[in-house]
């Protein structure tokens, strides 16, 4: 550490220990300030890891430009609430009767629906559980898949379906293929 960085560090020190709203009992401050600047004049090392650079939060990100971070949220098309609850309902009753109807179907042991307190369940035994819920303040379907894992699905006013922004994947054909794929037996929810 250059000297005028170290002096300028122990200077701030010693205004951080002398200052009486933060520094400790009259004793302990002198102990702890002759510590401090004994050891910052004899290492290179601050005795503040965290003080150590000046450019601690200052560089920028630099991602890939392929990076799959998620998309942008364009704000202007956030639906308005009671227009979110009638279509995220209206899917959730949909595909709970959808479902259902695929358990006669489907001869798995542990095949189960089940909707309560705003969330869909369905248990397919041994193969796994999905749970789908509404998030209000995102305006989002939310899916947590035993294959996929969990989804965040936004309502696209283009394709009037509920879309995953991250992989452009649709609701219904991600549960469509998903469930094919486990239970042996096609499944059109849509």
């Amino acid at each position: 550490m250059a000297m005028a960085s170290r002096l300028t560090l122990l200077r701030r020190i010693s205004k951080l220990l002398l200052s009486p709203s933060l520094s400790p009992s009259p004793p302990l401050r002198s102990s702890r300030l002759l510590f401090l600047l004994r050891n910052a004049s004899r290492t290179n090392v601050s005795p503040w890891p965290f003080a150590s650079s000046r450019s601690f939060c200052s560089d920028p990100l630099n991602l890939p430009q392929d990076s799959q971070g998620p998309a942008s949220i364009d704000y202007r098309s956030v639906l308005p609430e009671d227009e979110f609850h009638r279509l995220a309902n209206s899917t959730i009753h949909n595909l709970q009767e959808k479902l259902e109807e695929y358990g006669d179907i489907v001869e798995i042991d542990g095949f189960d629906v089940d909707y309560g307190n705003e969330v869909l369940t369905l248990k397919l035994g041994a193969l796994g559980t999905y749970v789908m819920n509404k998030q209000t303040p995102n305006r989002q379907i939310w899916l947590s898949s035993p294959i996929s894992g969990p989804s965040r699905f936004d309502w696209d006013h283009d394709t009037q379906a509920w879309v995953y922004r991250r992989t452009k994947a649709n609701l219904f054909k991600l549960l469509e293929s998903e469930l094919e794929q486990l239970c042996g037996e096609p499944v059109n929810l849509s």
